[in-house]
């Protein structure tokens, strides 16, 4: 019977949309990367999702963040992505939480009940705490490395953490999981050069800052505070999903 899943179906078969449906997936982190990762995914039928993020929608992300709009500004962005996937799939079962993944409230969510895991955090401590809790469960994951201060959409790449090269995050994520005796973990990175933001105080959220009072966590709390654009976040986060998408159904392509 003709649905909104036929065209997918038509490459994977109808056993493939099955698993896809039944598939329980995490997505840590729902901004640039993650937002699209939730988007490709839900598009292409898995059924039950988990996603965090404490984050609300800030004027800035507007410019690569798909669930970012002039009417979604100050919304919890788990709240924009659960109404979005939910208008794309009506039966899409979404877990929200609205907190920041972190090694104290780790034990929080169910990692034996996921089929895979997408790390689309952006700090080193979360990223760790996940790889050891999917190791620890037996869970797939797959972690987004840099995409920020980045130009070059084509320059990325996926690949085992101890293969990547050019990264400042792989780097030091390759020595941290080395040192925890986690011999491989599925990335995808840039082998771009990181470009330097120029510093305009101007158009800086260091000096601009419009998070509103209260806020728990701030992108000011950074070091840096990165550059972005439209094309290289949201292409990292499509790759992402469709390594996802044919690991749960074994579908791979033949190059």
């Amino acid at each position: 019977m003709l649905n909104q899943f036929s065209r997918t179906q038509l490459l994977f078969g109808e056993d493939s949309m099955k698993k896809l449906e039944n598939s329980r997936v995490a997505v840590f982190g729902v901004g640039g990367v993650g937002g699209y990762v939730c988007e490709a995914l839900v598009r292409s039928g898995v059924g039950h999702f988990d996603i965090i993020d404490d984050d609300k929608v800030c004027l800035t992300n507007i410019n690569r963040q798909i669930i970012a709009t002039r009417k979604t500004v100050g919304k919890y962005k788990v709240d924009v992505m659960e109404e979005r996937m939910s208008d794309i799939n009506p039966k899409v079962e979404v877990n929200k939480y609205k907190c920041f993944f972190l090694p104290e409230n780790a034990d929080d969510f169910p990692f034996d009940k996921y089929d895979y895991v997408v790390d689309a955090v952006d700090t080193v401590t979360a990223k760790i705490e996940l790889v050891m809790k999917c190791k620890k469960e037996g869970v797939p994951i797959i972690s987004s490395m840099g995409a920020g201060n980045k130009l070059e959409a084509s320059a990325f790449k996926v690949s085992d953490i101890y293969k990547t090269k050019m990264c400042p995050l792989a780097k030091v994520m390759r020595h941290e999981l080395k040192k925890r005796g986690v011999e491989k973990l599925k990335v995808v990175y840039s082998e771009e050069k990181p470009t330097r933001p120029l510093e305009d105080m101007s158009i800086s959220c260091r000096s601009n800052c419009i998070c509103p009072p209260g806020a728990e966590r701030k992108c000011t709390d950074r070091r840096d505070i990165p550059g972005s654009v439209a094309f290289v976040p949201s292409v990292a986060g499509l790759i992402i999903a469709g390594e996802v998408v044919k690991d749960i159904t074994g579908k791979r392509g033949i190059f």
